[in-house]
């Protein structure tokens, strides 16, 4: 796919500015019924998703040019998929989350570039993983623990912890107690150690599209070497990028795919998992985007031309993402309160860290999160529950860079409380 496949899509753009707010119906108040990070920090119709398409149709049709202050404004998003929920409240025949992908895709292909997007992609081709860390260190997070590797013998479920995971030290203890948990249950679980790799979704986001390929085939040779039926990971971008990005680039990884909060939640309904500490705290969820919206099965198959004709199975409406899972673990909780944000579920506030922007960006990254931070103390909440690393990350570094009062957990460590800590 490139930007000229996605002609009708900008022409189809109204103008009408709904990409930039969260629909009207779900409105509760005018401090939180913003949508787009980028439009609300910049204030400037460029930002928004509806900017975006009129300047890749007027890209397109040669009105315009890339300059560095374009490329800019398109790099200034996180892609959280919020401007394409809103717009097909109203507009269902307008894949915008897609036109922002190959936006990308042109500023790499007409070398507009990103310093810190192509460190991350350099670090991504020599490391494999875009964090600057050593493959030689990926597996690190595991030593000690009693899980098979997948070289050793093959599994049922293979576990993909994702590049965050796998370097991020504060958080190591999560995914170790996840895997204990996991194991303890009954659950033939494995992982590939030193031997995982970064799913590549990130360098598709960055514009790199054709990047992604090598990765993907290096995963689908891993997932088909261990022999397992279920694939699960705890990240919600490695999550996106198996459901979304790669059956988008015509790739089938022929097992069953979830996140970890779907594996444990079904668990938990049967009977295999038994929260049974208290955990006395009123929480908020934060729905990560890739998990949530952008969670959402690849919906292949329409090759009809005008979109105004397909039907319902064809669309990507957001609606159908990992949404229900973590509220689940939460309320099997004992002692644990769940109250809600004003924009939840398909209509979340992004965390601010996806897209590239955390990296080259970091103010625009950190504004993000201290609003969705600002949103869930409104709560009273004393702690943000989410379900993503990047999410966590990048809350906890807000948290301690603004000194707002807010704890912040991955729910599986409040799971994990409960268990005693397994």
């Amino acid at each position: 796919m490139a930007l000229r496949d996605m002609e009708r899509d900008m022409a189809g753009c109204s103008r009408c500015s709904s990409c930039k707010w969260i629909p009207h119906s779900q409105v509760k108040s005018w401090r939180f019924a913003s949508g787009c990070p980028s439009s609300t920090r910049h204030h400037f119709h460029a930002y928004s998703g509806s900017g975006k398409m009129i300047m890749g149709l007027s890209l397109l049709h040669g009105r315009s040019e890339l300059n560095d202050g374009v490329a800019e404004i398109i790099y200034n998003c996180q892609l959280c998929g919020s401007c394409q929920v809103s717009c097909q409240v109203y507009r269902d025949d307008i894949d915008l989350s897609d036109v922002l992908l190959e936006l990308r895709g042109k500023c790499v292909e007409d070398g507009f570039l990103i310093l810190e997007h192509m460190e991350m992609l350099q670090s991504m081709k020599k490391e494999d993983n875009p964090l600057g860390m050593l493959k030689a260190d990926r597996g690190r997070w595991a030593e000690g623990l009693d899980v098979p590797d997948i070289g050793q013998r093959q599994v049922e479920v293979l576990f993909h912890a994702g590049c965050r995971y796998s370097y991020d030290e504060d958080l190591r203890e999560t995914l170790r107690e996840t895997i204990s948990l996991l194991s303890g249950s009954g659950v033939d679980i494995g992982i590939a150690g030193r031997e995982e790799a970064c799913c590549g979704g990130r360098a598709y986001e960055l514009g790199y599209q054709g990047e992604m390929r090598n990765f993907a085939d290096d995963m689908a040779g891993r997932v088909k070497a261990s022999g397992a039926a279920i694939l699960v990971t705890a990240c919600s971008d490695c999550y996106y990028t198996f459901k979304y990005l790669y059956p988008k680039r015509g790739l089938d990884l022929g097992v069953e795919v979830l996140h970890v909060t779907e594996l444990v939640g079904r668990m938990i309904k049967e009977g295999r998992i038994e929260p049974a500490g208290d955990v006395p705290m009123r929480v908020t969820y934060h729905d990560p985007c890739h998990l949530g919206r952008r969670g959402e099965t690849y919906k292949a198959g329409w090759d009809g031309g005008d979109k105004l004709q397909r039907p319902v199975r064809f669309k990507q409406s957001g609606r159908m993402g990992v949404f229900d899972p973590p509220r689940d673990i939460i309320r099997a909780l004992p002692g644990a309160e769940l109250v809600e944000m004003e924009r939840i579920r398909e209509y979340s506030w992004c965390c601010g860290a996806g897209g590239g922007v955390l990296e080259a960006f970091p103010d625009f990254a950190a504004w993000t999160a201290a609003d969705r931070l600002e949103e869930a103390a409104a709560t009273g909440a004393e702690a943000l529950v989410t379900a993503c690393p990047w999410c966590v990350r990048i809350f906890r570094d807000t948290v301690t860079e603004t000194g707002v009062e807010m704890k912040v957990y991955d729910v599986m460590e409040l799971l994990s409380a409960s268990l005693g800590g397994v």
